[in-house]
């Protein structure tokens, strides 16, 4: 369970600092487990799923993936509300018998603007290069995947699982506590050509993970790929199932629902 308290923390401290409400997880991707082996190495893998939303935040959603000292994943994102320009919040925390894979930014809308990379890049590069020299760049890394990443982009493969207990908690931490900030800060776009903007980076940035996952094989051998398809598109990455209206009325579209 090396992820639990990574995602423990995150569901206490976004408590302590946000009126969170249930985001409705659609059925059959709550819980959902699968054995997998033979003889005496058989093991069980349990995926389970957490999801919120806030006045601000469209979706904040975990899967984590437990299935024993092979396999410990968790993937911790944080959608904004279309009506704001806010970056992303996401975490990979992933744990295989190879090692261990961690992804850690607040992925932007748009990358290439100085004043976006002004507002929402510069402030967190402090805490990046804290955490860079324990945590040192992990190599290659797909370059259609760049457009998606700030230059703040923690992206490393620990040796020891120590390290992932300590300074990679961390910086999970430092990085969640500067995104709370910035949420707490935002304020509505109201420019209806900047909406657009917003929706279409947004989808943009969906439409991307949904059809490069690195989860999917994963979950297609565990659970097989109805299933597999279903959450990745009506869960994981499930703005475009939300049918979003023009973006002149997102802020009606993307009211927190009852």
């Amino acid at each position: 369970m090396l992820y639990q308290p990574f995602l423990d923390y995150a569901i206490d401290y976004m408590r302590s600092r946000l009126h969170l409400s249930p985001y409705p997880i659609p059925p059959g991707f709550t819980e959902k487990s699968a054995i997998t082996g033979k003889g005496k190495n058989t093991e069980t893998v349990l995926t389970t799923s957490h999801a919120f939303q806030t006045d601000k935040l469209r979706q904040i959603r975990a899967a984590h993936v437990q299935g024993g000292k092979a396999l410990q994943v968790l993937n911790f994102v944080i959608f904004p509300r279309l009506n704001y320009d806010l970056p992303f919040f996401g975490a990979d925390l992933v744990t295989l018998p190879g090692g261990h894979l961690i992804a850690l930014d607040m992925q932007p809308l748009f990358r290439d603007n100085p004043t976006y990379q002004a507002k929402y890049t510069e402030p967190i590069l402090p805490i990046f290069h804290q955490f860079q020299p324990h945590l040192p760049w992990g190599g290659d890394f797909p370059e259609e995947a760049t457009p998606f990443f700030s230059p703040a982009f923690l992206w490393t493969r620990p040796s020891e699982t120590s390290t992932v207990q300590t300074h990679v908690f961390e910086a999970f931490k430092a990085y969640l506590q500067a995104y709370l900030d910035f949420v707490d800060t935002a304020t509505p776009v109201t420019d209806p050509l900047y909406l657009e903007q917003i929706e279409a980076a947004q989808l943009r940035y969906l439409r991307y993970r949904a059809e490069k996952d690195p989860a999917r094989g994963m979950f297609k051998r565990f659970y097989g790929e109805e299933w597999t398809e279903e959450y990745i598109h009506g869960f994981l990455f499930d703005l475009e199932r939300q049918k979003p209206l023009p973006s002149s009325l997102a802020t009606q579209k993307w009211a927190v629902q009852p």
